[in-house]
């Protein structure tokens, strides 16, 4: 597989790996990718209203001294959710510690002990993998093949 590099790969691996990770309180603890998914939501919506306001507010005041303090201002604001993309996108690339790739194999194991088909373990999984296999392990492993996890 290519390894892919660069701010729009990673942008484009965020986009992928936030819609990809499950939304379970289960995880809260363990793991920040629920705060940092909510927040960059969060950010892409609100933030391009925030820039503009920043901008808009000094035109309608006739501020243009100000101006170059307000495009700062809406530059930071635009590069929130940004950032938070570019984390998601190294995170879901990035390989697991070596108790996390062990709970990933136990995982994979147990939904595949439990009759559903997967594709092989990787050998040396990353965060992506890990939320693929949670997703699978929440929509199709019961609650009491869970709680030794949770």
């Amino acid at each position: 597989m290519e390894n892919k590099v660069g701010l729009f790969h990673s942008l484009k691996d965020g986009q992928k790996y936030m819609d990809l990770w499950p939304v379970r309180r289960e995880l809260n603890p363990l793991f920040p990718e629920q705060r940092i998914i909510k927040a960059t939501k969060f950010g892409i919506k609100v933030m391009p209203a925030i820039a503009a306001i920043a901008v808009l507010t000094q035109m309608a005041f006739n501020n243009y001294e100000a101006m170059p303090q307000a495009i700062v201002t809406a530059l930071f604001a635009i590069s929130l959710p940004v950032q938070g993309m570019w984390w998601l996108g190294n995170r879901s690339n990035t390989k697991l510690p070596p108790a996390l790739a062990s709970w990933y194999r136990e995982l994979h194991q147990k939904i595949t002990e439990s009759g559903f088909a997967l594709e092989p373990a990787k050998a040396s999984p990353r965060y992506k993998e890990l939320a693929a296999i949670l997703n699978r392990a929440f929509r199709q492993l019961d609650n009491t093949a869970l709680e030794r996890w949770f």
